[in-house]
């Protein structure tokens, strides 16, 4: 059977990334000598460190780059500021003046606008004629030996670049600290056995005559620069006794937004670097497939499971088993990744790895519809304002599809005989189009027309224009009232939810008219939209029902502010989402809408 196929091939391939994968790297790299290194060669090298609203650790950076163990006729530091909005030039400007000692030569650069960290390092590196270019983030501290250690592996033509083993100074996620371990386990293998799969980002060093200025829309500069290299017959180098260490400990929420970028990126580099296929270098060519390529693809494997899974369930009770134990394993993950820091080790664990695969999906979808931008910022800075959690973000947007794909079935069933009641019961249109106010974003405020099965009288406004509907409204067909109280009148929305003018669940959508109003009468009205959809039910509509006057609303709002709160956390997310559902289904059974 074809699902069956399916479930199996994308099943192994997932065991064999997880478990194959690094069980036989581990084996193949235990007979790879590690090649001696000496670590006495100074070179001239430029140390290139990109900041972009680093105030809170330039100082410490600069402190740190002045305590390495360089020769200092050798090295040139080079500071580029990217459209910083904060005190960091200020404070760079100010620890040159005083701090700086006297035979360190460090330039600072500062850009007025953020063109974007490919474009500001692109210029940067062109300015650099030194023998070695290292790169290394601000929210980084290296160790005083890093740059000798490195400098030292070039002795060696064959080495294109060196980066080191990467500790945090404070995990976000219980499962985050096994991860990087288990990545610096990888890496070393990958080194010793092919190349390592990239550099870090924190710091890595690289020949300069062998730079290439990278594409604008690069995303993950600290893969696509030194694997040029690899591609073009030199090594890479992982060297455990360099060890970067990152200060910046990002919250839970951050560090899913810096792994949906680096997934982007992942779906990227596959694509441009399939040079490192080669089978002419079987060791490059098995950890690049068996790593960074089949990582991108991963996600896909794993709903291609579920979905041959649900398949096979319906007719065998022995695939149902294995759908629930799918079930319980995701529902565990995203529990654990739900509790942080306090999630025990081995939950933790399960959590951060499902979290990453979420992120690939995300992140991965987002770079094939070319929505990642190359303007970039500190991996801890703010989200304008984005409160909402990106997994509950693309949870929301999962279950509107699956709810709207639902209702727009029940909509084919159920057109005919309400079209039929609607026509016979009052002259005019079967549906109803109102223009409704969206979603709010730092620019603009979104627009949309809504569809509804048509409840009043063609002339309901005519004379009075728009006003609430009232309890009892002689405006409401007889029709009309039937369909309000079962909520049957809302579904045409469905539309309007897969085409994403709307969510399932979500703040009521007003009409423009009563905007401007609203939001002179009631503080904060304005930001129950801001960066979520209007939905067709919500926790205010099924705590309150219809608005008749301002005081309504002014009660809906703080429903509205309440559920914003609870989305900033992916498991309140999920639970209150499916509540207002069912919620919504028992006001449709019992017939208590408005």
């Amino acid at each position: 059977m074809f699902a069956e196929v399916v479930f199996d091939c994308a099943a192994a391939l997932i065991v064999y990334h997880h478990v194959g994968y690094p069980f036989l790297l581990r084996r193949f790299a235990r007979g790879a000598a590690a090649a001696p290194v000496s670590y006495s060669a100074d070179s001239p090298l430029a140390l290139l460190v990109p900041a972009h609203n680093e105030a809170a650790f330039i100082v410490g950076k600069l402190n740190n780059i002045a305590a390495l163990d360089y020769d200092r006729s050798m090295l040139r530091v080079v500071i580029v500021c990217d459209g910083c909005t904060d005190e960091t030039v200020a404070l760079a400007e100010d620890w040159i003046a005083s701090s700086k000692p006297a035979d360190l030569r460090v330039e600072l650069v500062s850009h007025s606008a953020n063109r974007g960290k490919v474009a500001v390092v692109n210029e940067a590196v062109a300015k650099c004629d030194e023998r070695l270019l290292a790169l290394s983030d601000v929210s980084s501290d290296l160790e005083p030996q890093a740059l000798r250690k490195a400098a030292g592996h070039f002795a060696d033509g064959d080495v294109g670049f060196v980066t080191g083993r990467y500790e945090l100074a404070a995990a976000s996620a219980a499962g985050e600290a096994v991860y990087w371990r288990y990545q610096a386990e990888l890496k070393a293998n990958e080194a010793r056995f092919g190349a390592p799969m990239g550099a870090h980002g924190a710091f890595y060093v690289m020949r300069r005559d062998f730079w290439r200025p990278l594409e604008s829309d690069t995303i993950n500069d600290d893969f696509i620069a030194p694997m040029r290299l690899v591609a073009q017959g030199l090594r890479g180098v992982y060297d455990t006794q360099i060890v970067i260490r990152e200060l910046d400990g990002n919250d839970a929420r951050v560090d899913f937004a810096r792994r949906l970028r680096i997934a982007a990126g992942n779906v990227q580099q596959v694509a441009r670097l399939t040079a490192l296929a080669d089978p002419h270098r079987p060791g490059v060519a098995f950890v690049f497939l068996s790593g960074k390529a089949l990582r991108a693809c991963v996600p896909l494997l794993m709903l291609a499971c579920l979905f041959a899974n649900v398949w096979l369930a319906v007719d065998s009770d022995f695939w149902r088993i294995a759908l629930v134990a799918q079930a319980a394993v995701y529902a565990a993950a995203a529990f654990g990744w739900s509790m942080g820091r306090q999630a025990p080790r081995a939950l933790g664990a399960l959590g951060y790895l499902f979290a990453g695969h979420a992120a690939g999906l995300i992140g991965g979808s987002r770079y094939v519809l070319r929505k990642d931008a190359s303007a970039w910022g500190r991996a801890g800075g703010a989200s304008r304002g984005d409160y909402v959690h990106p997994v509950a973000r693309f949870g929301k947007r999962a279950l509107d599809i699956v709810c709207g794909v639902g209702a727009l079935a029940a909509l084919a069933v159920l057109f005919a005989p309400i079209a039929l009641a609607i026509k016979l019961d009052s002259r005019g249109p079967i549906f109803y189009r109102q223009m409704r106010v969206g979603r709010a974003t730092p620019h603009a405020t979104r627009l949309f027309w809504l569809t509804k099965f048509r409840t009043m009288r063609t002339d309901a406004e005519d004379m009075s224009g728009a006003v609430w509907a009232a309890a009892d409204d002689p405006r409401v067909t007889k029709v009309g009232r039937f369909l309000r109280n079962t909520r049957l009148d809302e579904l045409p929305q469905a539309w309007n939810v897969l085409v994403g003018d709307m969510s399932v669940v979500g703040p009521r959508p007003e009409r423009p008219q009563f905007f401007q109003r609203l939001e002179g009468a009631i503080p904060f009205y304005i930001e129950r939209t801001y960066g979520l959809k209007p939905g067709i039910t919500g926790l205010a509509q099924v705590s309150q029902g219809y608005d008749s006057s301002i005081e309504d609303v002014r009660s809906k709002v703080l429903y509205d502010h309440v559920y914003a709160v609870r989305i900033s956390s992916p498991l309140q997310w999920l639970v209150t989402d499916l509540s207002i559902i069912l919620r919504t289904f028992s006001v449709m059974v019992l017939g208590k809408g408005q």
